[in-house]
């Protein structure tokens, strides 16, 4: 017999485990975070893992299903803390017997009888339209994506034109674009919502042909709708929401990823617009691509850092999806002669975007095409932020999606494999690894909507980042627990958790490196609010 949910008990665990990261904000507010970066690093997982289990605290008084998804996630938040805390008491600030209250509530929901009757994920509790809108983008992933993911991953193949001319026949790049400019968002809960929904769902057929896809004209979208003329969004808005034009985004440089200050590709005025030469990395989609969103230096003075960085739309003609070299066409204002060339960098997993190091010599972009026009200059690293705002619990989502696949992988290997007379899925290991996996997975998609509405009202920065350090990392164990029930042939190619495993692994590195985040963004958010 299991214990029955007990909410009021995992609210007050979820209690002590943020009074011990208080504690521990305390000790790096006295030290400093650089000083005690391991500590800041714990501290930030920890709160996103706490957080995390608060948006599930709603989703618990549902349904005894709900409520024991609830207790066995926060359960198992709690418990790796007190893992973190055992003989490091004194460096995170609390007493030996900090979590001594939490142990009754950890036996009774960490115990293996229990998850092992966690035999589901759980309902979503979506309303009829959000429901509508998982079911048309987890059909289309279905019909359209899984039958080619796995011959893009093995081949490093191209994503079909098809799967593009579809997906924007769904409406999937103008989500986020106001009906004004030919898209489908009309603001509110529902665009958030709906965009999370639509990636999940895409990411499940696929992380580099479907769920990834979307991301880049959302970025190019708020970015112009951040920052661009009337004129400038009358232009292209439209354009991405039809798929008339597809964008890659030029922000990284190889010596500068997340400390975006330091950009060195420079812009440089000549007759009708700018001159772009440098060097950028890591510009997925970037042969594909018609414009890149890409962030340049128009002020030569280095110590604007940010201040000095400004927005371009860059058009480009299409390459080949392995490498490409242009020479620039005189016309239209063009000088001609710039170059750009993409060199291809090869990736474990996430394929079919393919990822480019971009070089640009007197690469001619219009006046134009400058975000903001004048207003802009300067204000290309805001824009970019406002852009990326949505990266954050958009990784989230393609995360969800991800283990949601290997999820279902999993559990159907465990029930069709039979070893010592059984199917594996008859084993309590098994059925253990698999309730948590379950857990873990609508944790993460619960508190991917509590974000999303709060994104909708304006807020919700922390609690993005928050999302985006939590599930990413926990893709990663999920993916390669996935392959792990699969023994054997896990290791397979012709298995799609293999691809999975290979594919989660990027997510944690992508839209904010996950030291970065945890300790120059959370970090120093959760000392900035304790000593405010």
């Amino acid at each position: 017999m299991t214990a029955a949910p007990d909410l009021a008990a995992a609210a007050s665990a979820l209690d002590d485990a943020q009074a011990t990261v208080d504690a521990a904000v305390a000790v790096l507010a006295r030290d400093g975070i650089d000083v005690r970066q391991v500590l800041a690093y714990e501290v930030a997982h920890v709160a996103a893992a706490i957080a995390t289990g608060r948006g599930l605290l709603d989703y618990g008084g549902k349904g005894d299903v709900e409520g024991a998804i609830t207790c066995a996630f926060i359960a198992d938040a709690v418990g790796e803390l007190a893992g973190k805390l055992f003989g490091r008491e004194a460096e995170w600030g609390v007493a030996p017997d900090a979590l001594d209250a939490t142990r009754p509530f950890l036996a009774a929901f960490r115990a293996p009888e229990f998850l092992a009757s966690i035999t589901t994920d759980g309902p979503r509790h979506l309303n009829g339209d959000f429901e509508l809108v998982a079911d048309t983008f987890r059909r289309f992933a279905d019909k359209e994506l899984a039958p080619i993911a796995e011959h893009i991953h093995r081949e490093n193949g191209d994503i079909p034109e098809e799967i593009i001319s579809g997906l924007a026949e769904l409406g999937a790049f103008g989500l986020s674009i106001p009906v004004e400019y030919g898209g489908y968002g009309e603001g509110g809960e529902g665009e958030y919502i709906g965009m999370v929904v639509a990636t999940e769902e895409l990411s499940r057929g696929s992380l580099g042909a479907g769920g990834s896809l979307i991301t880049r004209p959302e970025i190019l979208a708020r970015a112009l709708l951040a920052g661009g003329t009337e004129e400038q969004k009358q232009e292209w808005l439209p354009r991405l929401a039809s798929a008339e034009v597809m964008n890659a985004v030029a922000v990284t440089e190889p010596d500068y990823g997340s400390d975006v200050a330091g950009v060195k590709v420079t812009a440089t005025p000549t007759d009708g617009g700018w001159l772009i030469t440098g060097v950028k990395t890591w510009c997925t989609f970037g042969a594909r691509a018609d414009v890149l969103l890409l962030l340049a230096r128009t002020d030569p003075d280095r110590s604007k850092g940010h201040r000095g960085l400004s927005m371009f739309i860059a058009p480009k003609p299409r390459g080949e999806g392995h490498g490409f070299e242009i020479v620039q066409e005189a016309g239209d204002g063009a000088p001609g002669g710039g170059t750009m060339e993409g060199r291809p960098i090869d990736t474990i997993g996430y394929r079919g975007m393919h990822s480019y190091e971009i070089a640009l010599d007197s690469w001619f972009v219009p006046a134009e095409n400058l975000i903001g026009l004048e207003g802009g200059e300067g204000r290309g690293f805001y824009y970019q932020m406002a852009g990326f705002e949505n990266g954050r619990i958009q990784t989230a989502a393609r995360a969800i999606g991800l283990m949601q696949a290997a999820y279902e992988a999993a559990r159907q290997y465990a029930a069709d494999r039979k070893v010592f007379g059984q199917p594996i899925g008859e084993f309590q290991l098994t059925q253990a690894k698999l309730g948590r996996m379950a857990t873990v997975i609508q944790a993460s998609r619960q508190f991917s909507y509590v974000v999303a509405k709060l994104m909708a009202k304006g807020e919700g920065a922390m609690e993005a980042t928050l999302i985006k350090a939590y599930v990413c990392k926990a893709a990663e164990w999920v993916t390669r627990e996935a392959m792990q029930i699969h023994g054997g042939m896990g290791y397979a190619e012709e298995y799609d958790v293999s691809r999975y495993f290979v594919d989660a692994r990027v997510l944690s590195i992508f839209e904010g490196a996950d030291e970065t985040l945890c300790i120059k963004v959370i970090a120093r958010k959760l000392v900035a609010d304790a000593t405010a």
